[in-house]
């Protein structure tokens, strides 16, 4: 869907980005990188707001534990996979190898699964890196702004 149409219930600048804030009535659906000039929109319902204050003392202490309802649909794989995600400690990271054989997949599949992950920061898909220790893609991305997101947070949880 075209961010220029998606409707966002707040959008929080942070340092790497804006982000776009999406809720379905007690449910956290979407959390999108929008870009850094985007304007900011004070939250639009009590959910929006209370994700916006966690997202706010994350980006202040990086071991800040999320409390949200999420509601995010995927198939069974993917389901597994941003459950082995969230239980990777903040400062910590986890290879697609690893979480593959955790799960019994393949790495190609975890990381498509972490690809398709819409709750970003809440589920730290962040934390999974490539075996050999680089940073493995992004955002479905190889290169370029989602390599760079994912460097500030390692950072910030490595602080």
């Amino acid at each position: 869907m075209d961010d220029s149409i998606k409707v966002y219930q707040a959008k929080l600048v942070a340092p790497f980005a804006v982000l776009g804030i999406r809720t379905e009535e007690e449910w956290l659906t979407n959390i999108d990188y929008l870009p850094i000039n985007t304007q900011p929109l004070a939250p639009k319902n009590a959910l929006a707001k209370e994700v916006c204050k966690q997202l706010q003392a994350y980006l202040i202490d990086a071991s800040f534990t999320f409390d949200l309802c999420l509601h995010i649909g995927g198939t069974m794989h993917q389901q597994r996979v941003w459950q082995a995600i969230q239980a990777i400690p903040s400062g910590k990271t986890n290879s697609y190898a690893d979480i593959a054989v955790q799960l019994h997949s393949a790495p190609r599949a975890v990381g498509r699964a972490c690809g398709a992950n819409r709750i970003p920061i809440v589920i730290p898909c962040h934390r999974v890196i490539a075996k050999n220790g680089g940073l493995g893609g992004f955002m479905n991305a190889s290169d370029g702004n989602p390599l760079e997101i994912k460097r500030w947070l390692l950072r910030h949880e490595s602080a």
